[in-house]
C-alpha cells in the first residue's frame, strides 16, 4: 500500500513537473507610465496564465515619454514626448547606456514620439520636427551615441510613426496637423496627412497616399503578421463634434491601394494604437470609447469588440501573435484567439502612457 502511494505520489510529482515544463515564461514588455509625480520608463515580466504583473526594473525619465523601440539586446529606446527633446537607450536591465538631451536648443529638430532601428543594426531613424518651418525630416541617428549624422525630408508635416519595408524602404504616417513650436494644435487650419514611403539610402519619395476624408489623421502603423497588409489608426480632427465622433478608426495599405474598409464609429474617432492580430487583421485602442476593436479582413466592413475597459491604449502582440497585450488605466489585459481574456492591476497606482512594446529575446 505504501509503496503504491508512494508511486502515486511520484506520479503526479512528474505530471507537475511536466505542466511547469509545458507553461510558458513570462513576457516581458518595456512602457512608460507615471507614478508619484514622476515620468518613468518601466520592464514589466507578465505571467498572463497566473494572472502576476511583476516590474523588473523601473528608470526615472526627465520627461514623459511616448514611443518605445525594441533593442536586439533585450533593451529599448525610449523617446520624449512630442516636442520630444531627449532620446534615451536603455539595457536589458533598465539601466541608461545612452542618451541624447538638447532642451537648450529651441531651434533645434524635436522627436515626433517614434523610432526604429535601422536594418544595419547601427542606426536609428526617428521622425522629427524642424520648428521654426513646421516641415518633417526621417532622421538617422548612430545607434550608439544616438547622435544625429542624417537626414531626408518626409513630404509632409508632423511624421509620426515609421516602420521599414520591403527591400530597404521605410513607410511613414505624416499626420498633418498644425502645430506650433511646442506641439500645441493651431485650430482652423486644414490637415495634411499622407502615408509615404521613402528609400532608406537616399531619401528618395516611392509612394505617396491620401485619404479623400482630409480631415482624417494618419499616425500609428502595423504590419499584419503575413506581411500582406499596413494597418493605419486614424484620429479625427472634423470640426463638428458628431462628424469626429461617428469618424473611422482604420485605413489600410493593400498592395498599392489605401482605403478606409469600414464606417464604423464606435471608437469615437480617436485609435490611440494599432497591433497585428489574427487572421491578417488588427486591433485597435479606441481609448475615449474604452474598447479595443478587432478588424478581421474575413469581413472588413465591421469591427468587432474584443475588450472593454478604462482608457485602453497601449497595444502589442503576445504568445506569438495568438493575442494581443493591452495596457490600459487599470492594469495589463490580453484578449486571445483560443484563451479566456486575462485583466490584471497594476502593481501599485499610476498612469501609463500610449505604447509598450514586447521586449526582443525574452
Amino acid at each position: 500500500m505504501r509503496r503504491r502511494q508512494a508511486l502515486r505520489g511520484l506520479f503526479a510529482l512528474a505530471l507537475a513537473r511536466a505542466a511547469r515544463a509545458e507553461a510558458p515564461p513570462p513576457e516581458r514588455y518595456a512602457t512608460a507610465w507615471k507614478r508619484d509625480g514622476r515620468d518613468w520608463a518601466a520592464l514589466l515580466d507578465i505571467d498572463w496564465r497566473a494572472g502576476r504583473v511583476a516590474v523588473r526594473a523601473e528608470t526615472a525619465l526627465p520627461g514623459r515619454a511616448h514611443g518605445l523601440e525594441p533593442l536586439a539586446d533585450g533593451g529599448v529606446l525610449v523617446v520624449g514626448n512630442r516636442p520630444g527633446r531627449w532620446l534615451w537607450r536603455l539595457d536589458a536591465e533598465g539601466r541608461v547606456v545612452a542618451r541624447r538631451e538638447w532642451a537648450d536648443r529651441p531651434d533645434a529638430c524635436t522627436l515626433n514620439g517614434h523610432v526604429i532601428v535601422g536594418v544595419d543594426g547601427n542606426h536609428a531613424w526617428s521622425t522629427e520636427t524642424d520648428p521654426r518651418t513646421g516641415r518633417g525630416w526621417l532622421v538617422r541617428r548612430d545607434l550608439r551615441t544616438l547622435a544625429a549624422d542624417g537626414a531626408f525630408e518626409t513630404h509632409g508635416p508632423d511624421p509620426h510613426q515609421l516602420l521599414h519595408a520591403e527591400a530597404g524602404r521605410i513607410v511613414l504616417a505624416n499626420g498633418g496637423i498644425p502645430r506650433d513650436a511646442d506641439g500645441r494644435k493651431r485650430d482652423g487650419e486644414p490637415v495634411d496627412s499622407s502615408l509615404v514611403l521613402l528609400d532608406g539610402a537616399s531619401g528618395r519619395l516611392e509612394g505617396r497616399w491620401t485619404l479623400p476624408d482630409r480631415a482624417l489623421s494618419l499616425r500609428h502603423l502595423a504590419w499584419s503578421h503575413d506581411g500582406r497588409r499596413l494597418g493605419v489608426a486614424l484620429q479625427a480632427e472634423h470640426a463638428v463634434h458628431a462628424e469626429r465622433a461617428a469618424a473611422p478608426l482604420l485605413a489600410v495599405l493593400d498592395g498599392s491601394r489605401l482605403a478606409v474598409p469600414g464606417t464604423d464609429g464606435r471608437g469615437q474617432g480617436y485609435a490611440g494604437d494599432i497591433t497585428p492580430a489574427p487572421g491578417g487583421g488588427f486591433v485597435l485602442s479606441a481609448q475615449k470609447a474604452g474598447r479595443c476593436l478587432w478588424w478581421d479582413p474575413r469581413a472588413p466592413e465591421r469591427l468587432t469588440v474584443v475588450a472593454e475597459l478604462t482608457e485602453p491604449c497601449a497595444l502589442a502582440p503576445s504568445d506569438q501573435g495568438l493575442g494581443v497585450a493591452i495596457g490600459a488605466g487599470l492594469g495589463a489585459a490580453r484578449w486571445h484567439a483560443d484563451e479566456a481574456p486575462r485583466m490584471m492591476a497594476w502593481p501599485a497606482p499610476l498612469a501609463p502612457d500610449n505604447h509598450w512594446v514586447r521586449l526582443i529575446g525574452v
